[in-house]
């Protein structure tokens, strides 16, 4: 009979430790009573520093110690202090490096029970915590937790140095090493440091080489799937992100992100040294450079420096010959994505870009630019040297160089030396003999493709280019600019030894050779 009491004792013990309402089940008589209020919404412990209510006395003593910053549990391996004495039990491990959680699945081991637990999930799929704001399920009740914040705005974690807020501890971590300085990730490779533990990982695979992540429709790798991922939206046109205010769509979330600051008009990004402002703030810093002259970026092949990383990697394909983008129509490779948008046109001879002072349409907007160019008017680009104007930027950038003198592009057949790659190649030809560009109509054959446009005008007859002042028409810029000048009076070219003042560059050469003596042609 006393065996039969002792047996209904032992099976009342295992019923008493189950919670009513559930069929959760516990080791020890006291864990019932305390899942219960989990059920009832019962939080009776207060915090009396914020108000912050709990469901168990423990979990408020160990909250309290935020606010107190009470650390009474020390790693006896690195002093390091910590306020739960299971957060040091977690901490000896990295030291010990034991994992005792091991997975029955898979057999990966874990330093804690609650890795193992998020780790299982992973084979499981199971997403047992919801949002109850927009219902989308998450494996951790903490990826929860932060997902919520997102609903309320909370930022709970703020810096006492400069204030500001962030809604998750490990960016407020993050932000703090930008007053202290601290770099605690070091590459084992190279020594270099790095502030975030992300950012290292991202550096390491640099040593390695590997590109693990490789696209099934052109089977060009990446180091990172996130840059697999975006790769794949080129070929599936995968627009995730849209603006609400106005439905554009974007393939990458900074795309919107920074689309968005174009509705609020708002430039946070302000330059200490001429007050001038961005809304992005790589913007800012890439405009920075202007003032400091710095380049950061250097070809390791020729080690020419870049103050952008992008014109870095539009210059190294001059090394490679990579040519990523290829027009699907007639497989033509470009270097850059911008080139294969403008080629794309030439096939469906789509010409969006409409002068504004004569009918004229472009398929490119620069070239739309270079053609405003030959209508009188104005020339916001100044040489700071002589004060001549210039329609064009870049026609104003190669001037500037005819006062230093230096002649960047150099014959390799002798000594002499050219402002323009184009009179390089033309002066080239000279020695060659080469002419590769043929009139079809004529045969006659010219060393550059400008210069073969401009003579295929003398078949068809157009002449774009038309005098406001008396309505005549060229076929050629240059003999329109000149003719510009019997209206405007305007001499350009003035000699530095005598002071006279030409309308034509060839009556100026002509000129010089009366100071030099020189007397090139022989009978």
């Amino acid at each position: 009979m006393g065996g039969v009491q002792e047996q209904t004792q032992h099976e009342d013990s295992h019923n008493s430790n189950k919670s009513n309402g559930c069929e959760n089940s516990f080791s020890s008589q006291s864990h019932p009573t305390k899942h219960e209020k989990t059920h009832d919404g019962q939080k009776p412990y207060q915090c009396p520093e914020c108000q912050k209510c709990f469901t168990h006395k423990s979990s408020l003593i160990h909250h309290v110690r935020i606010h107190t910053g009470h650390k009474k549990y020390q790693c006896t391996e690195c002093q390091k202090s910590f306020s739960l004495k299971g957060l040091l039990t977690e901490h000896e491990r990295t030291h010990t490096g034991v994992k005792s959680y091991q997975c029955t699945e898979c057999q990966k081991s874990f330093s804690l029970k609650g890795l193992l637990t998020e780790h299982e999930r992973t084979h499981t799929r199971v997403k047992p915590y919801q949002c109850t704001e927009c219902q989308k399920r998450f494996s951790l009740k903490g990826h929860l937790t932060k997902h919520e914040r997102t609903h309320t705005g909370v930022k709970p974690y703020q810096c006492t140095e400069c204030q500001k807020r962030f809604r998750l501890k490990g960016h407020l971590s993050q932000h703090e090493r930008t007053h202290t300085g601290q770099k605690p990730y070091q590459c084992s490779e190279c020594q270099k440091r790095f502030s975030h533990k992300a950012s290292l990982i991202f550096h390491e695979k640099i040593h390695t080489g590997l590109n693990p992540y490789q696209c099934s429709e052109c089977q060009k790798s990446f180091r990172w799937k996130f840059c697999l991922i975006k790769h794949e939206r080129t070929h599936t046109g995968l627009k995730p992100y849209q603006c609400t205010e106005c439905q554009t769509r974007f393939s990458q979330l900074g795309h919107l992100t920074r689309h968005k600051i174009t509705h609020t008009g708002y430039k946070a990004y302000q330059c200490s040294e001429c007050k001038k402002r961005f809304r992005c703030k790589f913007h800012l810093i890439r405009h920075e450079r202007i003032h400091t002259g710095q380049k950061p970026y250097q070809c390791t092949e020729c080690q020419k420096s870049f103050s952008l990383k992008s014109s870095l990697a539009l210059h190294e394909r001059t090394h490679t010959g990579e040519r990523p983008y290829q027009c699907t129509e007639c497989q033509k490779s470009f270097i850059q994505k911008g080139h294969l948008m403008e080629h794309k046109l030439t096939h469906t001879r789509d010409k969006p870009y409409q002068c504004s002072k004569c009918p004229k349409s472009f398929s490119w907007k620069a070239s739309l630019i270079k053609h405003e160019g030959i209508h009188p008017g104005k020339k916001p680009y100044q040489c700071t040297e002589c004060q001549k104007s210039f329609s064009q930027k870049s026609n104003l950038t190669k001037h500037e160089i005819t006062h230093t003198g230096y002649k960047p592009y150099q014959c390799s057949k002798c000594p002499k030396g050219f402002i323009c790659k184009a009179s390089l190649i033309t002066h080239v030809s000279a020695h060659t003999g080469e002419r590769p560009y043929q009139c079809t109509e004529c045969q006659k054959s010219f060393s550059l493709k400008g210069q073969l446009t401009q003579h295929k005008k003398t078949h068809t007859g157009d002449k774009p280019y038309q005098c406001s002042e008396c309505q005549k028409t060229f076929a050629w810029k240059t003999s329109f600019d000149q003719h510009i000048r019997t209206h405007t009076g305007e001499r350009p070219y003035q000699c530095t030894e005598c002071q006279k003042t030409f309308a034509w560059k060839t009556s100026f050469a002509r000129h010089k050779k009366t100071h030099t003596g020189d007397k090139p042609y022989q009978c």
